[in-house]
């Protein structure tokens, strides 16, 4: 006999203290619709702690639900497991900064989506099992990063503390600072950028743009760390909004897209010599609270790209706000830091090097095809 063909009883945890009779249900047997519940309720079959109860009845911990035969076992986070491979446990293991009671704070890196869609199979939330262990439920996603951008990401780990958390990103109370390279210098060194955003028509919602008609309130406020002439500029960026794609497209409107962001910036989005063409948008510093008070304040190390790029540029990562305090900060010294970032600057030159002696051979044989041709 399945669990399901039983009655059970379910003891309300603390992550659950608090919430609606309905919510839990929708928490730990979603395959139970609401429709179930109220006719189970009406009809008295739901009881707690021997009572009748009602869908809106707040929960309290440590009381006893009586959940009637059909649906299924809770979610324990078994159902949703798969078998991960080498490679992608190990990727999740690089990627783990730091585990508290009620989340995971990870350094996602840039081109590893947050989430799957119909072309993308390798994704954060398809590595979440990796950080469940025996009988915990498996870790919840409450926010998002774009593949591109690199940087903290924050997992909760229960249904709970992901209620605590998402709580605290819709009300705005967690702090997120942004590192960014922009192109050009923008005129005024710190300051607040207004803009409302909208989906852009055509795009099929893959693209936003300004609209202050009909576009939704965005805030960014933003400060020029350091400038190398007036070529490009390295930016401390805190989203006041959450809009999808907010920075990037305050960026692009305020004239300095953000370098690699071709989406948004277009050409003009990328620096010549061997500043990377990838994004330089990262997620540099989080500050939350969690469940029972519990404080994160996490700094997430850039990427290796970012880091050459900033070597490059002479700018240097302990002017900014974000960087860790002498606590926080990783096991290597400046020099050492300094040391890898031009190394990979010296890698990445002769990888641009390759690349263009590729492309010059590839134009040169297409020009001899053509010339061939005419004669």
């Amino acid at each position: 006999m399945k669990p399901s063909d039983e009655v059970r009883l379910f003891t309300i945890a603390a992550d659950d203290d608090g919430i609606r009779l309905d919510r839990w249900f929708k928490r730990h047997l979603p395959q139970i619709g609401f429709g179930t519940v109220s006719k189970w309720a009406r009809t008295g079959q739901i009881r707690v702690d021997g009572a009748r109860a009602k869908p809106d009845d707040r929960l309290v911990e440590g009381q006893q639900i009586r959940v009637p035969p059909g649906g299924a076992s809770p979610d324990r986070g078994e159902r949703q497991r798969r078998e991960l491979s080498p490679e992608d446990r190990s990727l999740a293991e690089d990627m783990l900064i730091q585990r508290t009671k009620s989340a995971l704070v990870l350094n996602k890196p840039p081109g590893l989506a947050t989430q799957g869609g119909t072309k993308t199979t390798r994704h954060v939330d398809g590595l979440l099992d990796a950080y469940a262990e025996g009988e915990e439920p498996r870790p919840r996603l409450v926010h998002r990063l774009d593949k591109d951008t690199s940087g903290i990401l924050l997992v909760a780990r229960s249904p709970g503390s992901a209620a605590s958390y998402s709580k605290r990103f819709a009300g705005r109370s967690a702090k997120k600072i942004y590192w960014a390279l922009v192109v050009g210098v923008p005129d005024i060194a710190q300051g607040v950028i207004e803009a409302a955003l909208a989906k852009q028509p055509g795009t099929g919602g893959e693209k936003m743009h300004v609209d202050e008609e009909n576009g939704q309130p965005a805030k960014t406020r933003y400060r020029v760390v350091e400038r190398a002439g007036n070529k490009a500029a390295w930016l401390e960026l805190e989203p006041l909004t959450g809009r999808t794609h907010q920075l990037r497209v305050h960026c692009a409107a305020m004239g300095h897209p953000i370098v690699g962001d071709g989406k948004y910036g277009g050409q003009d989005a990328f620096l010549t010599g061997s500043i990377s063409r990838k994004m330089h948008l990262h997620a540099r510093r989080l500050i939350i609270s969690g469940p029972d008070g519990e404080k994160i304040d996490a700094t997430a190390e850039l990427p290796e790209h970012f880091a050459g790029s900033m070597e490059q540029l002479g700018f240097d990562p302990g002017l900014s706000d974000a960087s860790p305090t002498p606590e926080e900060a990783p096991e290597r010294s400046k020099a050492e830091k300094k040391q890898a970032a031009r190394a990979h600057a010296k890698q990445y030159r002769k990888a641009r090097r390759g690349e263009r002696r590729g492309r010059v051979t590839s134009r040169s044989a297409k020009s001899g095809g053509k010339s061939g041709g005419k004669r």
